[in-house]
Parts: structure tokens; C-alpha cells; sequence
């Protein structure tokens, strides 16, 4: 960001200090050189781009004399032009405008330029290093000027336009394929769209046409499936031109032209594949990079990777030579001759298929050929003997098979098994105990070796183990894998270098999201903390307000403080109050740098703060901060950088209120006109188009528009329903049928395009079979009545493949269920279905999942009948239990259904283990009190896995607690530290009057978590009674101290709440404002209510604003709108975003919006005069 006090617009500068009286020089047109005249003359035109090109081609090759303004000024003069200042800088003013707001004037403007004037910008784009054009009293910064014009919406789009279609006839190829390259690395393949190949270049010089297919190649992922066929197609054109044969059934397609193509290879036809030579293939094959390319190929179907192995297998390499199975990458997970396969080689494909996990798609078939290998690689071999050799095949082990694992043989395989992804956690429990079985206490050195098994070392063995082994664990590279410990390991990890009051090295060696889990106590007892050393932590709010506190009254230097990573989190109001002007904006920077984690309240302390220093180069973004009234001030000719700066935040971050968020999008369609017209209005509108109402979808995004708006659609986080039927709507009535379009949208990359993404995965499609429930459907089939389909199942008949991989890609998000249904049909109409020859008991006649079944539906494993799922053989259950036990979706009648399986195959709870416990996951939310009473609950890692699921009724979560304490022989006064963590919500269905017995040594290192519960009010105050044993009384409460409570805070009296300083209200945590009763919440003084800050405001529950008074309401609402609370005067009538007369700005001051963002072809320095 540049300050007004040292960017100005060219001219200003150029004439700045020469007066506006010109004397004549009668020899001026003789003297002033030709390019100088030229320049002149565009001045004159208004052509103000032509002319500071012109300058900066005359600098280039000639020196700057103080003369030279005389002698323009006198030609301008003479042509009967006279410039004063205010007029010049005016005009130079509406010229910035311009090129900032309207890129497309910018095209055409360099559209007219001639070759010298695009030489000197494709140039000024080409070249790398800082330059600054010395005019002597003036510099003109030409590196900023290219980063800023490469980071502008709208602009490098014009850029890399103008590049496509005059650089080939100004500078060599290969210099405009490095521009070109820049340009579209900057958009992140943005401007990549099917349309764009029309205009590339097909005479290119071959160097220059392989750096292009290079860049388009690493933008791969970036590009669309239709820009990527469009590319593809465009390569292809060029390479089969330059071959010369009139032979259909020769390929055009040489080992180097498949090096060309890259992953572009995947777009190639069967019937292309399938004619190529084999010695090209062969070649190919043999070539040392081919590997790293067949690595790449994550979207190819397993049609053409099997073409390509028949090819290589015709080419005459040995395919079960260890050489060739090294060099097929990708392709060795569609590899397909098994039959005599010895054990070997099968060991040796299993070791390549690691790097099968980042398909995208197709991972049933992956996981099935990794068991048919585990099968043939364990044959006449014990798993003790192979199991170093299985590479990740071994995650497909049960748990009997590895409970039958030696602890010798997990020792043995150590180095294999520490590195291996896609463990369950039950499977990492049983690994874990296998290799410290020999160890009563674990040692740095073992520890050390364990990896990604980290995770199942229990928690009372970390809590056993020396100090000095922990902190050398914390030193290691394993210290890597503590973020992966759950919540109560990490406790016991903690509350052992913490004991007998130990302090550094241990706190301060804590690097990364682990250091979020220390003390706000721990952290008042440590003396070595400086802003270096916080630099690698994550920092809970907490934790940043007491380090930010204490490390500035030591420092005072807030650029310090503000660049040590997290600690901006700290900073508070009163912080940015203190803050002189020039110090605030010269350190403004570090806070937009860390937007992310700044609170609400922070960045509304910010906004205000920015007003009353500087509000006309105030960054627009931070009007939606302050009160509606200030954003509906923006006038329109300042719509363009209001937008561009808005779409380059999270608006969700800014607008908590669903009213004030309203208006600001009022406000964004008034600037928009309700229509987004072309490209460059998508790239101006940034992040705002995952905001747009749906009418503006359907209606407003013009054609010429709608392919670049889709490609941001697509990244959208969360669209809402409407806005994704629009998106859908759009589609169908640009292709017809959406059979139509999936077959335009699924030659290939299925899962990367756009259309793919609304058609087929954010559908809103109904139940295949109306009114009908899941558990309903299959009994239709079954009583021989037809089922009633829909399009959605007849898409997942006719399309199997393209429905399963974008569920695929969708999984972990909520799904809409009549996509599930046709997910689930579409696999269930494709698998083997086979009748058990020993069906089970009431089974007769059902046919139950199978594990590829289970595999393949994912999150749609939800449409199973509970008697589906009852019916599952035992195997089928052991093998995929924790995958069920992670489906969202389950009813509770499936959920019980699973449980009575797990009492079929594991007997009674009382029998269970821990890793069976474990292994539930939500179905373990179907136990009964009784049933959970049964379980074994003696170790804490047990009961915390419980303690994930958050749908516990008070009744099963006492049982819980109170199994743990029977079971582990504990009483309330022994707990640990990691004994609370780990009891996680369960805790919540603690006695009240035994709260106070909990150990405060062991209360107090874990008050942050304990805060994260959403407890009952009795509790909570219990909590709150036992807090201030270790922070004092709510009157002696810090900001700190406040946001460390939680929850706890709202077991709050209301005689305490309202002795409460109101400069703390906004360090209440949302949760804790939920919880508080409404009763008590009502006894908030309007002004405690109007410090709330918008994120607490945002908090307040309906209940909760039902028992407040009228002015109660108001302050709330004044905290929503995120009005001023602090010192600075709250001024209703001055909310103009430009400068008011009692605070005078520079020259320039008017076009600050523009410059803030930063005008890509005009940025000047002043150079000092001193």
C-alpha cells in the first residue's frame, strides 16, 4: 500500500515545482527530441498512457536534463495548451480511474499503442529486476509498477489478452511465451477457458510451443475438464501437423510427443492409445522421466491405463520385471495379470501402489487388487515374515490379523509401518501396544521410531515417561506427529513437563498447533517467552492477549510484536487506540497480512481506528466493518475499488449479522447493477461472487460471463440451495438435458469440472422413490412391487462411473439425499450381488453389503434398511466397521441395527476390548445405560474416543463417567489433568457438589478445554466458583482470564455480570454468551450490551433478546452494526468516506481509494530532496 505523501500521478510530479507561468523558448521544437514531441503531443490527446510509454522509452536510452519539463512545457504552451496543476492533475486523476476501474479501456487503450510502446510494456512484464526510472526530482518505481499490474483484478487479464494477440509480432516467441506463462500462473488458470485456444498462436517455433504446453501443463489442476480438452486438442493439432503420414492406422503420437503432452496424455483416445507404436512406447517406457510423469496422471480411468499397459506389454517389456513395475507410476494401480503372480513381485507392486491414494476416483478397485496382492504376497508365508514388505496394503488388515503380529515382527517392520497413511485408529492402538509390549515405561529412543503410530501410544505412558524423554521427543523429528494425538495425549504429554513445577525448555520447545493446548497458568509461570520464539506456535486468543500484554510493556515496539506470527491475535483496542497515526498506518500492514486472524471486534477497533486517522485512504473492505450508514455512503463512482477490495476478503468474516450482511450485498448489487456483464466484472467482484442471490445467478451473469463465473462458482464453500439450483438451471438451459450436458462434461477429469459439480453433486435430487423413507424402499423391491424411479436413479444407471467419482470427490460434505439414493443405487445396480449359500437367521433372501459395497458408498451407506445391515456377514463387519461407524447419516434405527451386529460378532460389551470400543465410532451412540455400564472403561483413551461423539442423551454420559471411575478405580479427587480432557462432554454429567473436589493443581491446567463444554448452568457455575480459586474474583478478571473461561464464564450471577467492566465484554467467548440464561443475560446493563463487540451481538440467542428492554435492544443492535465504543467521537453526520474540511488531505488525496489498491502502470516515488 502506498501513503498520498509519496505516490502521486506522473505529471503532477512533472511539472511539481515549475510554476504554471511557461516562458516561451523561442528553439523548443528544434531542441526537444522527436520522442519528447511525440509525448507531448499525446498529452495534449489525452492519450496519457501513450505518453508516460514514451518517457519511459526516451529514459532508457538518453539522460534526464532539469531543462527537459522547460522545454515540454513550453511545446505544450505553444500548441496553445495550457496546463495548470489542478487541471493537469485532474486529468491525471480521471486517467487512473480508468486504467484501475475499466481494464477493458486499458485493452483498448494498448491496442492503439504502436510496437515501441508495446515493446517497452511487454518488457517492462518480461524483466524480473526492480527498476526505478531516475528523473532526476522524480522516480518511477517500473518493478512495482509490473507486480502491481501482475496482482490487479481485471488488469492482468488485459495484459495477458494484449500478450495473445501483438507479442508474437513484437518481441521473439520464446519471450511471449514467458510472459504468457506469468500472466497465467498469476490468475490460477482463471483465464484458461475452452474459448481461449482459438486464439493461441499454431506457428509457434518448437522451443517456444514446448515452454507453452510446459506452463499449460503446471496449470493442469487449475484449468477446467473443458479447458483442459480445449488445450489438449490445441497441442494435439500442432503435433499431428508436424507429422507427416497420410496412415489412419498410424499414430501421430512419438515417445516425445507423450513427454509434450505430459498429464495432458489422459485425454488421448482408446483408439489412439491403443495404435501406438511399440517402439514410441517403448521408448517412452525407457526414458528416466517417464516415471515422474506416469506419477502425475491422477484422472486417468482405468480403460486407458489398461490400454497403456497392454501397449508397453506389446512393446516387449517384461511386466513382472521389478525395472518396468518402478516405471508405470500411476498405471500399476489398474494393473491386471495376477494369474501366477509369485510372491515377489507381488510384494514389489504392493511397495508401488502407495502412491495409488491420489487418484482421483476409482479406489475400490484399488483397494480390491491391493487384497488379491496382500493374498498372493502372504502365501506360504506367515504375516510375522511379509509384514515389512506389504508396503500400505497392511491398513487392510483386521484387527485379528494384527493382533496376531508378533511384537519382534512390528519391531522388524517398524521403518515400513511409521510412514504408512490411512490407519484407523483402532488399527494404530494395536500396532502401538504390539511395539512398546516390552517396554513398561516407552523410552525417546522408541518413541522416536513410531511415526504415524504416535497416536496409539496411550496417555498414561506418556504421562509415565522421564521429562528429559519428552523434551527430546519434542526436539525430534516425530514431534511432527504430536498435532495427531488426541486432546487428552496431549494433556499427558503436557502435564509431564509441567510437573513439580518445571518450566522451560519445555513450554518454550512446543512448536506448532500443540502449543495451542498450554495453560493460560502455565503461560503466567514462564519466563523466557520473547516475540521470536512465538513465531512457529499457534496461539489460542487467550494465550495471545496475556503474551501480547506482557511482551509490549517490555518492548514497545509494536512492528516486533506484529510480525511474531499469531500474537497479532492479542492486540487489543486499547492497543490500536494508543497507536499514533503514523505508527498505525506504517504498521497496518502486519494486521491486513494476518486478516485471518483477527477477530470481528479487532478488525471493527481497526476500521474505526483507520476513520479517524486517515479515512480517505482508508482500505474500502473496513466500511463494512462500521455502521450500515458509512457503507451506504460509498458513492457509485467509488464502486469499482470498494468492490475489488471486498472481494478479496472472506465477507462472512466481516458481516456476522444477517441484516447488516443483507445491505452490504445491497449494496454490492447496486455497485453491480444487478448483472455481472463480462470477465473482468468476475475478476473485480473476487470472492463476492460466492455471495450473489440466486436471481442474480440465473439472470444477471451475461454468457459472456458465465464460463468464468462458473470456475469461481465451483470453489465456493458453501452456496446456499437457491444459489446452487441456479447454477444448475443455468447449465440445463445452456446444454438441454442434463444427460446431455454430463456427456459434454465427462469425455474425461470428471471429477475437476465445473458443470459436473452442480449437475451431478449439489443437486438437489429427490428420493428415487417418493414418500417412501430408506428403511421403506427396499422392502418395495423385496415384496416384488416396483419401485417408482426418478432421473435421478436413471442418471446413476446410465452414468455409474461419473456419479461415483464426483461422491467421491464430495466426501465429508453434506450431501442432499436424493443424491445419496442415487449414489446408492447406481452401486448397488453395478456390484455382484450373490444370495449367502448359509444366509443368517431371518436373512433369507437379503442381499447384505459387501466391503466393496460398503467402500464404494461412503456417506451413502446411509440408505442401507436396518435389516441390510443386520444381515451383513461377520467378516463384512470386522473388516469395515470403523468406515460405517463414520457415516453421518445413520438413523437410529441403523445405528441400533449395527449395534446388535457388533453384540452378534463380539459378544457382550463386557467382552469388548479397547480397540473393538474404539472402532465404533457413532455407532457406539446406540449403547444403552446399561450396556455402557458393561463396557471396560478403565484406561482414559477409551473413554475420550466416547467422548468425540457429541449426540450423548445426560443419561449415557453418566454411565460413562461413572463406568470410568468404577473401572479405573479413581475417585473425583484423583483425577489428572488428562483424566478431565478426556472425559471431554461426559464431564458435563458430573455431580455438582463433587466439582469442588476436583484437584484446583489439576483444574487449573485444563480450564480452556473444560470451557469448551456446553454444559448445564449448575455445572458451569460450579465451574465458575472453582475458576476463581485460580484467577480471583470476576472484578479482578482480565481480557485473558475472560476468553480463557469459555463457557465457563456463563455460570456468571447476575449480581457478578453486572459488576463486570464493560472493556471485557467483547473477551466473553460466542459459546459463552449462548450459554448464559436468559434471566441473567437480561441483567446486563445497555452499555455492558453495546460493548458486546458484532461477533458476541451476532451470538445472542432469540430466547435471549426476548427478555431485554428496548434500549437493551438498541445496544445490541449498535454492537451489531459494529458502532463506536471507544474514545473516538461517533459522528453520524460525517460518514463520507471522503476527507471533511477539519481534516485536510494532500494533493491526490481524492483518487486514494485508487492507489491504495494500486494503479498497475502509474506508481511514482517522490525522491527525497535532502
Amino acid at each position: 500500500m502506498f501513503q498520498e505523501s509519496a505516490t502521486y500521478s506522473l505529471f503532477l510530479f512533472l511539472f511539481l515545482g515549475h510554476g504554471v507561468a511557461i516562458h516561451r523558448i523561442p528553439s523548443f521544437r528544434q531542441d526537444l527530441h522527436p520522442l519528447l514531441q511525440k509525448m507531448a503531443e499525446e498529452i495534449i490527446d489525452g492519450s496519457y498512457l501513450n505518453a508516460l510509454l514514451d518517457l519511459i522509452q526516451f529514459r532508457s536510452s538518453h539522460e534526464w536534463t532539469s531543462d527537459l519539463s522547460h522545454r515540454i512545457l513550453a511545446y505544450l504552451n505553444s500548441r496553445s495548451v495550457s496546463f495548470t496543476i489542478p487541471s493537469l492533475q485532474a486529468a491525471m486523476e480521471n486517467h487512473l480511474e480508468q486504467c484501475l476501474y475499466r481494464p477493458q479501456k486499458l485493452l483498448e487503450d494498448l491496442r492503439k499503442t504502436d510496437a515501441l510502446q508495446l515493446h517497452t510494456v511487454l518488457k517492462g512484464l518480461l524483466e524480473d529486476k526492480k527498476e526505478r526510472l531516475d528523473l532526476q526530482d522524480i522516480v518511477i518505481d517500473l518493478g512495482e509498477i509490473r507486480e502491481q499490474a501482475l496482482r490487479s483484478p481485471g488488469v492482468n487479464r488485459s495484459l495477458f489478452l494484449i500478450t495473445l494477440e501483438r507479442c508474437f509480432q513484437v518481441l521473439n516467441s520464446l519471450e511471449c511465451v514467458e510472459i504468457l506463462g506469468r500472466l497465467l500462473r498469476g490468475s490460477s488458470g482463471s483465464f484458461l477457458q475452452p474459448d481461449i485456444t482459438e486464439r493461441l498462436p499454431r506457428d509457434l517455433r518448437e522451443d517456444a510451443f514446448k515452454n507453452l504446453s510446459a506452463v499449460f501443463r503446471d496449470l493442469y489442476d487449475q484449468t477446467s475438464a473443458h479447458a483442459q480438452r480445449a488445450l489438449y486438442s490445441w497441442m494435439a493439432g500442432i503435433l499431428q501437423t508436424s507429422f507427416n503420414t497420410t496412415d489412419d492406422s498410424v499414430s501421430w503420437v512419438s515417445a516425445e510427443n507423450l513427454w509434450i503432452l505430459g498429464r495432458y496424455m489422459v485425454h488421448l483416445s482408446f483408439e489412439e492409445i491403443m495404435k501406438l507404436s511399440p517402439i514410441e512406447i517403448g521408448l517412452f517406457i525407457s526414458y528416466d522421466n517417464a516415471t515422474k510423469q506416469l506419477d502425475t496422471v491422477y484422472d486417468i480411468t482405468p480403460e486407458l491405463a489398461q490400454a497403456f499397459l497392454e501397449r508397453i506389454r506389446s512393446s516387449g517389456f517384461d511386466m513382472r520385471n521389478t525395472s518396468t513395475i518402478h516405471r508405470l507410476g500411476l498405471l500399476v494401480c489398474f494393473y491386471d495379470d495376477l494369474e501366477l503372480l509369485d510372491a515377489a513381485v507381488a510384494q514389489v507392486l504392493l511397495h508401488q501402489m502407495i502412491k495409488c491414494s491420489h487418484l482421483r476416483g476409482f479406489q475400490a478397485g484399488v483397494q480390491k487388487l491391493k487384497a488379491d496382492l496382500l493374498d498372493i504376497a502372504t502365501e506360504n508365508q506367515t504375516l510375522n515374515e511379509t509384514l515389512g514388505s506389504l508396503s500400505d496394503a497392511v491398513v487392510g488388515l483386521t484387527h485379528s490379523q494384527l493382533e496376531s503380529l508378533s511384537p519382534e515382527a512390528v519391531h522388524g517392520a517398524i521403518s515400513t509401518l511409521n510412514q504408512v497413511s490411512g490407519w484407523a485408529k483402532s488399527q494404530v492402538n494395536i500396532l502401538s501396544a504390539k511395539y512398546l509390549a516390552h517396554e513398561k515405561v516407552p523410552s525417546f529412543y522408541n518413541v522416536s521410531q513410531m511415526g504415524v503410530l504416535l497416536a496409539g501410544v496411550g496417555t498414561q505412558a506418556f504421562y509415565s515417561m522421564d521429562r528429559k524423554d519428552l523434551v527430546q521427543v519434542l526436539r525430534s523429528t516425530v514431534s511432527q506427529h504430536m498435532s495427531d494425538l488426541s486432546p487428552a495425549q496431549q494433556q499427558g504429554v503436557l502435564s509431564k513437563l509441567m510437573e513439580a513445577g518445571g518450566t522451560a525448555p519445555g513450554i518454550v520447545e512446543i512448536q506448532g498447533a500443540f502449543f495451542r493446548e498450554v495453560s493460560l497458568f502455565d503461560l503466567w509461570r514462564e519466563p523466557g517467552f520473547n516475540s521470536t520464539v512465538l513465531k512457529e506456535k499457534e496461539l489460542r486468543r487467550s494465550q495471545a492477549l496475556f503474551l501480547y500484554e506482557l511482551l509490549f510493556k517490555s518492548t514497545r515496539r509494536p512492528e516486533e510484536l506484529l510480525s511474531a506470527g499469531q500474537l497479532v491475535k492479542g492486540v487489543t483496542c486499547l492497543h490500536i487506540d494508543a497507536m499514533s497515526p503514523d505508527s498505525f498506518l506504517a504498521h497496518f500492514q502486519h494486521f491486513e497480512n494476518n486478516f485471518s486472524l483477527l477477530s470481528p471486534y479487532q478488525v471493527n477497533c481497526l476500521a474505526w481506528k483507520y476513520w479517524e486517522v486517515s479515512r480517505s485512504s482508508m482500505p474500502p473492505f473496513l466500511l463494512v466493518a462500521l455502521p450500515a450508514r458509512y457503507l451506504a455512503s460509498v458513492p457509485t463512482s467509488q464502486c469499482v475499488p470498494f468492490l475489488i477490495s471486498l472481494g478479496k476478503t472472506q465477507l462472512d468474516s466481516l458481516a456476522l449479522d444477517f441484516h447488516k450482511k443483507n445491505s452490504v450485498l445491497r449494496k454490492v448489487q447496486q455497485c453491480l447493477d444487478d448483472s455481472i456483464a463480462d470477465e473482468y466484472t468476475v475478476d473485480i467482484v473476487g470472492n463476492l461472487l460466492c455471495h450473489l442471490p440466486a436471481a442474480v445467478i440465473s439472470r444477471g451473469i451475461s454468457p459472456r460471463a458465465w464460463a468464468t463465473a462458473l470456475h469461481g462458482l465451483k470453489d465456493c464453500p458453501d452456496l446456499s440451495p437457491p444459489q446452487k439450483a441456479a447454477v444448475r438451471l443455468r447449465l440445463l438451459e445452456q446444454c438441454g438435458e442434463e444427460s446431455s450436458l454430463i456427456r459434454q462434461s465427462s469425455f474425461r477429469s470428471v471429477t475437476e469440472d465445473s458443470a459436473m459439480h452442480f449437475i451431478v453433486g449439489t443437486r438437489g435430487l429427490s428420493l428415487p422413490y417418493t414418500l417412501e423413507s430408506p428403511e421403506e424402499t427396499p422392502k418395495r423391491t423385496r415384496k416384488g412391487l416396483q419401485p417408482r424411479p426418478t432421473d435421478s436413479e436413471s442418471l446413476g444407471l446410465e452414468f455409474p462411473d461419473i456419479l461415483q467419482q464426483t461422491a467421491s470427490k464430495l466426501t465429508g460434505t453434506l450431501l442432499p439425499k436424493g443424491f445419496l439414493w442415487a449414489v446408492f443405487e447406481s452401486i448397488r445396480n453395478s456390484s455382484d450381488e450373490s444370495l449367502s449359500s448359509d444366509p443368517i437367521p431371518g436373512c433369507h433372501g437379503v442381499v447384505a453389503p459387501s466391503s466393496d459395497d460398503i467402500f464404494r458408498l461412503a456417506e451413502a451407506n446411509a440408505c442401507w434398511a436396518p435389516e441390510d445391515l443386520l444381515c451383513m456377514e461377520d467378516d463384512t463387519f470386522l473388516r469395515n466397521v470403523e468406515r460405517l461407524g463414520a457415516v453421518r447419516g445413520f438413523s437410529q434405527a441403523q445405528l441400533m441395527a449395527l449395534k446388535e451386529k457388533a453384540l452378534q460378532v463380539w459378544d457382550m460389551p463386557s467382552f469388548w476390548r479397547e480397540h473393538q470400543i474404539v472402532s465404533l465410532g457413532r455407532i457406539a451412540l446406540a449403547l444403552s445405560e446399561s450396556e455402557l455400564e458393561q463396557l471396560d472403561l478403565s484406561s482414559i483413551d477409551t473413554v475420550a474416543s466416547l467422548s468425540q461423539q457429541a449426540e450423548w442423551s445426560p443419561e449415557q454420559a453418566k454411565s460413562i463417567l461413572q463406568g470410568f471411575l468404577e473401572d479405573s478405580g479413581y475417585s473425583i479427587q484423583d483425577l489428572k489433568s488428562f483424566h478431565l480432557v478426556g472425559l471431554g462432554a461426559t464431564l458435563c454429567a458430573i455431580n455438582v457438589t463433587e466439582i469442588p473436589l476436583i484437584k484446583i493443581s489439576e483444574f487449573r491446567l485444563v480450564i480452556a478445554r473444560i470451557g469448551t463444554l456446553l454444559c448445564s448452568t449448575r455445572v458451569l457455575a460450579e465451574f465458575k466458583r472453582k475458576a476463581e480459586v485460580v484467577f480471583g474474583v470476576p472484578t479482578k478478571w482480565t481480557s485473558s482470564v475472560l476468553q480463557e473461561l469459555g463457557t465457563i464464564a456463563a455460570g456468571l450471577t447476575k449480581a457478578e455480570l453486572r459488576m463486570l467492566n464493560k472493556d471485557l465484554m467483547p473477551y466473553f467467548q460466542p459459546s459463552a454468551i449462548k450459554c448464559l440464561p436468559d434471566e441473567i443475560f437480561k441483567e446486563l446493563s445497555p452499555e455492558q450490551i453495546a460493548f458486546l463487540g458484532p461477533e458476541n451481538a451476532a451470538a445472542v440467542t432469540h430466547t435471549q433478546r426476548r427478555q431485554l428492554s428496548m434500549l437493551q435492544l438498541q445496544s445490541l443492535q449498535r454492537a451489531l452494526d459494529g458502532a463506536k465504543t471507544h474514545s473516538w467521537l461517533d459522528a453520524p453526520g460525517s460518514a463520507s468516506p471522503t476527507r471533511t474540511p477539519s481534516s485536510p488531505s494532500p494533493a491526490g488525496a481524492a483518487v486514494s481509494w485508487g492507489l491504495w489498491l494500486g494503479c498497475p502502470l502509474l506508481v511514482l516515488m517522490a525522491k527525497p530532496l535532502w
